[in-house]
């Protein structure tokens, strides 16, 4: 992924077809994504659906494209769209928002979704992905002072489905911003996730949780700029895999420019292996231009389960299926207890057990 001192502007007349040769697609099959660096993809064939009404932003207007410079073409294409559906947050509510993007085609197709949490607010908004897509995507997020904003992400498209997504977030004076990222469905998923801070005092955590199984890929690439004083961020990935080909690609880059002091950070990515045929990338990188920070670290694991774990539990008369989704649920219920809505939590747990019986066909 690149810094955002070397990000430059795609314009979509210029192409720009991405090469695997470059860092930040060498992990991505780029033969599947025939369609997605096109001029023509500035369409949506999505439908979404709110339990309250939501507006549009035309090109430049209100925020709509200040939070970001598009890394590559295809969020050029999605920044470029006629009209990126708004989500304005204003109030304190304990009730989620809860939106509902549902694809019904694998013609290629675009969206832009900005999001804005207005100054005092705290808001949890709720995105769930389903349906047959071939989409790509970017949504931009601007958390106001003193805000407190959780956004959910939740990608449980439909088999042969492709995503790519872009996440841009800029975080205010003493504003809280939780991003939480569910990927489960589709046979490929690419998400990128940036974040910066407008001011001192933000808090930024990224969660993520992802099963990937025979066939899938799924890869997350994070970058948390530190670029004012006084801010903190806590990046927790954590993935499954099992069966033939199924792959996970996750890069972090934590960067702290030299206004950066006072911060704190640390970034960690475990991955949970459940059978043979699969792949686990995970790549962490801090990059720190001070040295007045509160400290800053990172973390990644790969590994199967632990046989003291199962026999624990296999010994209590538990059976080995039982126990292994078990372990897979304790594993996972960290991240998403933190998104903060029961019945949402409860629903993902129950599709990461369907993944996990999969193993059993594959």
């Amino acid at each position: 992924m690149n810094t955002p001192d070397s990000q430059q502007t795609f314009p979509v007349t210029d192409g720009g077809v991405p090469d695997s040769r470059e860092e930040q697609w060498r992990f991505t099959p780029l033969d599947k994504l025939t369609g997605f660096f096109d001029e023509s993809l500035k369409r949506s064939t999505l439908e979404v659906h709110s339990q309250t009404p939501i507006d549009t932003l035309g090109l430049g207007e209100g925020i709509r494209g200040s939070l970001f410079t598009p890394v590559d073409v295809n969020t050029a294409i999605c920044g470029g769209m006629e009209r990126a559906h708004y989500v304005k947050l204003e109030s304190v509510s304990d009730s989620p928002l809860r939106l509902s993007l549902t694809g019904q085609s694998t013609d290629p197709s675009a969206n832009h979704l900005v999001i804005e949490a207005l100054q005092g607010s705290r808001t949890t908004v709720v995105a769930t992905h389903q349906g047959l897509a071939h989409h790509s995507a970017l949504t931009e997020i601007l958390v106001g002072d003193g805000a407190e904003l959780t956004v959910v992400s939740i990608y449980d498209w439909e088999a042969g489905s492709i995503h790519l997504g872009h996440h841009v977030a800029q975080v205010g004076h003493d504003a809280t911003y939780r991003h939480i990222v569910v990927t489960l469905g589709g046979e490929l998923n690419r998400i990128g996730t940036t974040t910066s801070y407008s001011s001192s005092g933000g808090h930024v955590e990224l969660l993520g949780v992802y099963f990937a199984h025979g066939g899938q890929h799924h890869e997350h690439r994070l970058l948390v700029d530190h670029n004012q004083p006084a801010c903190t961020s806590m990046v927790d990935y954590r993935g499954a895999l099992q069966g033939q080909g199924a792959t996970s690609i996750w890069v972090g880059d934590v960067k702290i420019r030299p206004q950066g002091e006072g911060i704190e950070t640390y970034e960690t990515n475990k991955n949970l292996v459940l059978s043979d045929g699969c792949r686990a990338e995970s790549i962490p990188n801090l990059e720190i231009e001070t040295g007045d920070i509160v400290g800053a670290g990172h973390s990644a694991s790969t590994g199967r389960f632990d046989p003291e774990h199962l026999f624990y539990l296999r010994s209590r008369g538990i059976s080995e299926d039982e126990a292994k989704t078990m372990i897979v649920r304790g594993f996972f219920t960290s991240v998403l207890a933190r998104i903060g809505v029961g019945d949402v939590e409860e629903a993902l747990l129950r599709r990461i057990d369907e993944e996990l019986a999969k193993e059993k066909h594959e």
